[in-house]
């Protein structure tokens, strides 16, 4: 079995003002290489905490997180962000787009920042990814002159920029038409199929059949971990 991530015993916990908040509770997962997995669950069940805690956004209250072999709860800030340019292309759901760069130039920046690619290669890679996701033609245009799903295309090929093996996406087609949310999971679909591994987090409940797993969170605690084949875990 050839282990992506690794959670064991992770709990997340935050003070407010009206107490401690127990945003994760205890949860153990294992993802292997090439799963495309659906984190379930409504808002404030987990599912944000947890792809922050695996991206090396946050840090677990107790327990470990192990991303491709390293333990990304110890790293250190500067060498987590380097790991974390390397290793996990990350997706949001409000497309994080530089407002003053062109599409193309997203892209080459996600590139130049980690610098795992040549530069020599940077430009056709960006101009390869973008027609990946179908958007190659506006490569000259500013984010704000493209529709949401286009943006949200933008950010995919930026999450893909240094070749990461891991994609996560968080409510990546939450502000999307059914459309464009069909566009979006057929890219995430293609990814798992070239062998990363892909986790989404959704309250959706449609289209759950496109994933291989089903993780299903509900305050904090993991209610049901179904494999799509049948097999439950």
């Amino acid at each position: 079995m050839n282990m992506a991530i690794k959670l064991s015993q992770v709990s997340k916990s935050f003070d407010t003002g009206a107490g401690r908040f127990n945003a994760l509770l205890s949860i153990d997962l294992e993802f292997e290489v090439g799963e495309y997995v659906g984190v379930l669950g409504p808002s404030g069940s987990g599912k944000s905490t947890m792809l922050n805690l695996i991206a090396g956004i946050d840090r677990p209250s107790s327990g470990q997180v192990s991303v491709s072999g390293q333990e990304v709860s110890l790293m250190k800030e500067s060498r987590l962000a380097a790991f974390r340019g390397r290793e996990i292309g990350i997706v949001f759901q409000f497309f994080q787009l530089m407002p003053t760069l062109t599409v193309l130039e997203n892209v080459l920046l996600a590139m130049d920042l980690v610098r795992t690619i040549p530069t020599a290669k940077r430009w056709k890679r960006a101009v390869d990814l973008l027609a990946q996701v179908g958007v190659e033609n506006h490569k000259d245009k500013l984010p704000s002159k493209l529709s949401g799903g286009e943006q949200q295309r933008v950010a995919i090929a930026r999450a893909l920029a240094n070749d990461p093996p891991i994609l996560i996406a968080d409510e990546p087609t939450g502000n999307l038409d059914s459309k464009n949310s069909e566009i979006i999971s057929g890219i995430f679909r293609d990814c798992a199929a070239e062998g990363r591994t892909v986790l989404v987090a959704t309250h959706e409940t449609r289209n759950q059949e496109q994933y291989s797993r089903l993780i299903s969170l509900v305050d904090g605690a993991m209610m049901s971990d179904i494999r799509q084949n049948g097999r439950g875990a």
